[in-house]
């Protein structure tokens, strides 16, 4: 029989007994029911309960396994970690860092528009230019899903903003540096005495600001200062320049205009008669016409207008060659009477 072993100490009779005690059913008595319950002791039995056993095992480990990994970090992870959590602290040193650098910033643009700038007369740098925003939303939410980090999305925000600011800085100093080369010139062209003789104060006639129209007798803007004098009396140019007109114009009878550059224009107007014509050159002093009666006028006089980029200002700011402390008080003074005008 195939039960029975092959060595010679088993006869049939203990082959038998072998295999009825392994197909011979097993009782167990149940207490709780008080009956004998079979118990099935086939090998096909033996291994259902071998694999679920085995499988219940396999299970457990594995469970075990996946809570292991998610509440502990691996070796490489620590390592991970460690280095993220040293480049966020790098970010956040660079950021104190930028702060820093962009106050010392605010402060040179400061002092580029109100110091710099104003000592060469150039106009401040507009607050929309200075702070243009540089580079693009996509790429900074570009950055933020690769770096998963608003610090160095924040970071890279401040560094192309100061990079943007750096640049319109460099070229503010590189007009300035080119304006104080042309300093010499500037001063030579900007208007800067009064275009007729009156050293002793009595040809001021009226100045600039809202005055009595003399014909219409109402208040009106008066975009220029009046100088009194006699008939054909010289009228000196005020700064260097070239006579960009001369003609006749309504209102202001006989004019000459000359373009001094660097923004500045001047006007004479109510002319008799003119020395030069237009496109000849002029340095301050030069006599370029004499003063008469002409246009919209109720006496011998001159009407004087100091124009910076194409808009009028007081000319009595333009007067810093010819008149001492004490004589620009004075001019100042007698310009701001509401008196009536010539023109």
């Amino acid at each position: 029989m195939a039960l029975c072993p092959a060595s010679a100490m088993f006869n049939k009779d203990h082959c038998l007994y072998f295999y009825e005690m392994a197909t011979k059913p097993i009782f167990h008595f149940n207490p709780k029911t008080m009956t004998y319950q079979r118990i099935d002791n086939k090998i096909r039995y033996k291994i259902r309960q071998f694999g679920s056993y085995l499988l219940t095992s396999v299970l457990s480990g594995l469970a075990c396994f996946v809570a292991f990994v998610m509440l502990f970090d691996s070796p490489r992870e620590k390592i991970l970690r460690s280095e993220k959590a040293q480049l966020e602290a790098q970010y956040e040193y660079v950021n104190k860092q930028l702060v820093q650098i962009q106050e010392v910033l605010t402060d040179i643009q400061q002092r580029d528009d109100n110091l710099y700038r104003v000592v060469v007369q150039s106009e401040p740098i507009p607050y929309e230019v200075r702070n243009l925003q540089y580079g693009t939303g996509v790429k900074y939410e570009d950055l933020r899903k690769r770096t998963s980090s608003d610090i160095a999305v924040s970071t890279t925000k401040q560094i192309d903003q100061i990079k943007r600011q750096l640049y319109e800085q460099s070229k503010s100093f590189d007009e300035i540096v080119e304006s104080a080369k042309n300093k010499e010139e500037r001063l030579l062209c900007t208007p800067a005495i009064q275009p007729v003789l009156n050293k002793d104060m009595k040809r001021m006639a009226s100045g600039y600001g809202m005055r009595i129209d003399p014909i219409y007798k109402t208040p009106k803007f008066h975009a220029g200062m009046d100088f009194s004098g006699e008939h054909r009396a010289e009228i000196f140019a005020t700064g260097k320049g070239v006579i960009e007109f001369t003609g006749w114009k309504q209102g202001y009878g006989n004019t000459v205009i000359i373009d001094h550059g660097f923004g500045y224009k001047t006007l004479y107007a109510h002319l008799d008669g003119f020395k030069l014509k237009r496109g000849n050159k002029v340095t301050r002093g030069d006599v370029i016409a004499y003063m008469g009666n002409t246009g919209k006028s109720t006496g011998t006089h001159l009407h004087y207008e100091v124009r910076y980029k194409d808009k009028v200002v007081d000319p009595r700011n333009f007067y810093f060659m010819d008149l001492s402390p004490e004589e620009y008080d004075k001019m100042v003074r007698l310009s701001s009477n509401n008196g009536n005008v010539f023109d």
